[in-house]
């Protein structure tokens, strides 16, 4: 029983132009003026000595497929792709007529007759006139090989290249497949990786560096997960010199972008320190960059301001010269001008101002002077029998008073006094310092009557007279 495929009566409306599928199969799959690839070199004979396209040369089978799957308008060839990767995917190793009619259910009839024809006729999709199905070539394998890559959705062209040649590498290496064109392009893709972040970074441009940044932490990423299959490479004993050259050739691509990330790093550092903010918006001129940059149309941020149109003014070499000849001269001091000095004058009438302390300082030091001149009469009052510690006085007597900032300044000025730096200083605060009094705190609180302190320490003052040896502040 034949295949039960009919011509298509119509054009298929998936495609912008006819289908060529049954007129130009004959070029696709062969030349027809004999021209062959030798007929490209100076000398013939050069061809087998060159690896790839030694390669290439016997792979002439696949690279026919391949021809005959990717030629005629694009939407043609998506279709092809399509139908030929669906039927790579499918678990059955065979497939009847009706299979493939369910599973292309939501096709034309025209279009999916267009698409069966061109597959078989590039040997990738048999027809086996006896159980009446469809399969796979060993053809159609290597194909979906090849083009494998194509169903993985990947954020960028660059982390689909470098993905695709690191599982490809990393595969072969566990499985003892791995030849030098693996490395070889390998090699060649992370040169290329490291230059183009070497030359981000020599630019200093910050945009370039951010868009740049996701794709290198991919890359080292990507390299990382596959350092053991590297690894094993470099370290293994090959027979082929050229793979062993190429494993340390990629040995030492990978330690130039490990290497790279401290430079990125620093780079990103650096522009990071050249952003500026304006003003106390908290905007920063990368925020203002980006938001340039996603503006649906520039030119009417400039509104009015181009309603006159540039006028371009030219000028000759010659003018240039005789204006620049005129700038020197007017520039040049004559030689007629007096070159004395100007006469004397009387200077201007001036104040010197200068930075006057708080007036809480010098009320300090002279509650402490008024202090020291009662507790002069100390040994009067011990004749009287009153005891030397009556001339102490609590720290709240030089603390509370006024404002609650007032007291807390005063607090502050405490550990000046007896100072044995702040002695030698000249003005109120060597006064303040050279005080001679005592104080102490003790780790408790007390309440006070004053409006602004509801507690202070409890602490006291006294005459360096009457303060024992152990108090020092």
């Amino acid at each position: 029983m034949p295949e039960p495929l009919h011509a298509p009566s119509r054009p298929a409306p998936h495609d912008g132009a006819q289908d060529t599928s049954a007129t130009d199969i004959g070029p696709v799959l062969g030349p027809a003026d004999g021209l062959r690839f030798e007929h490209f070199f100076r000398d013939a004979d050069a061809v087998p000595e060159q690896p790839l396209a030694s390669a290439l040369q016997q792979r002439l089978p696949l690279i026919d497929a391949l021809r005959g799957l990717f030629s005629g308008a694009q939407a043609g060839v998506q279709l092809r792709l399509w139908c030929f990767m669906e039927l790579a995917s499918q678990p059955q190793a065979r497939l009847s007529r009706d299979d493939v009619n369910r599973l292309f259910h939501m096709l034309l009839p025209e279009a999916l007759d267009s698409a069966l024809k061109r597959l078989r006729e590039l040997g990738l999709l048999v027809w086996d006139a006896t159980p009446q199905d469809y399969h796979l070539s060993p053809l159609a394998q290597q194909v979906h090989a090849l083009l494998a890559s194509l169903t993985t959705p990947s954020s960028s062209a660059e982390e689909d290249e470098m993905s695709g040649l690191l599982a490809q590498v990393a595969g072969a290496q566990q499985l003892g497949l791995v030849n030098a064109n693996h490395l070889q392009h390998l090699h060649a893709q992370l040169a290329r990786l490291h230059d183009g972040f070497a030359e981000a970074i020599a630019s200093g441009s910050e945009a370039r560096l951010r868009a740049a940044q996701p794709r290198f932490d991919r890359a080292l990423q990507l390299v990382d997960r596959a350092g053991q299959a590297l690894t094993a490479l470099i370290r293994a004993e090959h027979d082929d010199p050229r793979l062993e050259r190429e494993a340390r050739a990629i040995g030492q691509e990978q330690a130039r972008l490990l290497a790279m990330a401290s430079q990125f790093t620093r780079a990103l550092q650096q522009a990071d320190r050249q952003r500026v903010t304006l003003g106390s918006t908290g905007l920063t001129t990368s925020d203002v960059r980006t938001w340039l940059q996603a503006h649906p149309a520039l030119h009417l941020l400039l509104g009015d301001a181009l309603s006159v149109p540039v006028r371009p003014v030219m000028v000759s070499p010659h003018d240039l010269l005789d204006v620049a000849e005129g700038e020197f001269e007017r520039d040049r001091p004559s030689p007629d001008a007096a070159a004395g000095l100007p006469p004397p004058a009387a200077a201007a009438e001036g104040a010197l101002e200068t930075l006057s302390l708080p007036a809480e300082l010098g009320a300090l030091v002279h509650q402490f002077g008024h202090w020291h001149a009662l507790a002069a009469s100390a040994p009067l009052a011990s004749e009287e029998g009153i005891p030397a510690e009556a001339h102490a006085r609590p720290l709240s007597d030089a603390i509370l008073g006024g404002r609650f900032a007032q007291a807390a300044y005063r607090l502050q000025l405490l550990p000046l006094v007896g100072d044995a730096q702040a002695q030698t200083l000249k003005g109120l605060t060597g006064d303040l310092a050279r005080t001679p009094w005592a104080w102490a705190f003790e780790p408790r609180h007390t309440g006070t009557d004053d409006e602004a302190v509801a507690l202070i320490s409890v602490g006291t003052l006294r005459p360096l007279d009457t303060a024992p040896d152990t108090n020092t502040p």
